[in-house]
C-alpha cells in the first residue's frame, strides 16, 4: 500500500516508511505526521510509531519526528506548489487526490463572519490510503435484496472512521450496477442504473470526472459535488435506480433522501456511528430511520486482527426504526491484509451470508 501514496511524499520521509517490514508496508492504512511529534502509522488496525530506521514501535519517544521543513515539503507536494489554488479544499480540512486517497489537515484556522475561511500553519497530516476490494460486498449483496423490486434495498451503512464503509459502498455500486448479485436466486436480476454523488473524490476516485475505480458498467458519478445538491441533481438528470452517498449528516441530506425515497429509488448512505442506538441518537439519521427510509442497517466493527463483523439489521421502518430481528453476526476481511485474503465479507461462518 505504500507505493500507492509514495509519490506525494518528500523522499526522506518515503525512504523511512520503506525501510518498515513488508507485512506492515501491504497492510498500510494512514501515515500521521505531526510536526516535531512521533511519526505515527496506522497498519493492519493496529497502530505503531515508526523509528528513523523504520521499526515500528509502541513507544513515542523513540520515534522519528518529522521537522517544519519536512512538514513544509509535504504539504507543497500535496498541493502542488499553489497554496492558493487549493485554498477551497485547504478549508474543508482535507485534500482528496488522484486514487481516491486524503489527506486530513490540522493547523491554525482563518475565521470570517465566524466561518473558516482557511487553514494556516498546517501542522498536522494524516494521509489515509485508498483501496479497492473487487468482491468486499459479494456475500453482503443478497441479504439486502428488495425482492419485489429486483433491486438493492434502501440501506444504511454505519461504523466508526476506518472501517470500511466507503469500500464496501463502492464494491456495492460495482456489483449492483454490472447485475452481479451473488445468488443464483438473483442471477436472472437486471444490472441496475446507480447515481454515485462522490463528495470527497473517495468512492470513484475520479480524474477529470472519469472514474478509475470500478464502480460497475451503469453507474454515473457526480464528482466533488456536496451530497444534498448531487443527489438532486442526479434524480433531475441521470435517472438513477440506485443513489449512493458516503457520510450524510446534514439537513439538506436528510431532505434529499426523502425525495429520492419518495421517487421510488433505492438509497444506500453511509453513516459514522458504532451501532444502531447511536446513529438513532443522531436527530439526522433518528429522523429518516423513524419515517422508514431504510429498510436494512449493516453494522460494520473492528474483530480481532485484521477482521470485521458485520451484523444485517432489518427495519420496521415506519413503525419507528426500530430491529424487526438480527442477523447472525457474520466475520470478514473488508481491508484486511493480503495474507487474510481479498474478498472481503468473505464469511467464516458457513453459511453465514449464504
Amino acid at each position: 500500500m505504500l507505493t500507492k501514496v509514495a509519490h506525494l511524499l518528500p523522499a526522506e520521509l518515503t525512504a523511512l516508511l520503506e525501510r518498515m517490514p513488508e507485512a506492515a508496508k501491504q497492510e498500510l492504512e494512514e501515515i500521521r505526521i505531526r510536526e516535531h511529534r512521533p511519526l505515527e502509522i496506522v497498519s493492519g488496525g493496529r497502530s505503531w510509531f515508526a523509528e528513523d530506521d523504520g521499526t515500528l514501535t509502541a513507544q513515542p519517544q523513540l520515534a522519528y519526528k518529522p521537522s517544519h521543513n519536512l512538514c513544509r515539503k509535504l504539504l507543497e507536494k500535496l498541493t502542488n506548489h499553489s497554496l492558493y489554488a487549493m485554498e477551497e479544499e485547504l478549508k474543508r480540512g482535507f485534500i482528496t487526490v488522484a486514487g481516491g486517497h486524503r489527506i486530513g489537515l490540522a493547523g491554525r484556522t482563518v475565521l470570517e463572519g465566524g466561518s473558516v475561511r482557511a487553514i494556516r500553519d498546517i501542522g498536522g497530516f494524516n494521509v489515509r490510503i485508498a483501496r479497492e476490494v473487487i468482491g468486499a460486498a459479494d456475500r453482503l449483496l443478497p441479504k439486502l435484496a428488495d425482492r419485489p423490486k429486483r433491486n438493492i434495498a434502501s440501506t444504511l451503512l454505519i461504523a466508526p472512521p476506518r472501517m470500511g464503509k466507503t469500500t464496501l459502498l463502492r464494491d456495492l455500486a460495482r456489483s449492483v450496477s454490472a447485475g452481479l448479485w451473488g445468488s443464483a436466486e438473483m442471477a436472472h436480476w437486471p444490472g441496475r442504473k446507480v447515481g454515485i454523488v462522490d463528495e470527497r473524490s473517495e468512492i470513484a476516485a475520479s480524474v477529470r470526472g472519469v472514474p478509475t475505480f470500478d464502480v460497475g458498467p451503469r453507474t454515473d458519478v457526480m464528482d466533488a459535488c456536496p451530497k444534498a445538491e448531487g443527489m438532486m441533481m442526479l434524480l433531475r438528470s441521470m435517472s438513477p435506480e440506485v443513489l449512493m452517498a458516503d457520510e450524510i449528516g446534514r439537513a439538506e441530506d436528510v431532505q434529499a433522501i426523502r425525495e429520492a425515497g419518495h421517487a421510488g429509488v433505492a438509497v444506500v448512505v453511509t453513516a459514522h456511528a458504532h451501532n444502531l442506538d447511536d446513529a438513532r441518537g443522531r436527530p439526522i439519521l433518528r429522523a429518516l430511520l423513524e419515517e422508514g427510509m431504510f429498510q436494512f442497517a449493516v453494522v460494520l466493527s473492528r474483530g480481532t486482527g485484521t477482521g470485521f463483523l458485520t451484523s444485517v439489521i432489518p427495519l420496521r421502518g415506519a413503525a419507528a426504526g426500530i430491529p424487526a430481528a438480527r442477523e447472525p453476526t457474520a466475520r470478514g476481511n473488508l481491508a484486511g491484509s493480503a495474507a487474510a485474503g481479498d474478498k472481503g465479507l468473505r464469511g467464516e461462518e458457513p453459511g453465514a451470508y449464504g
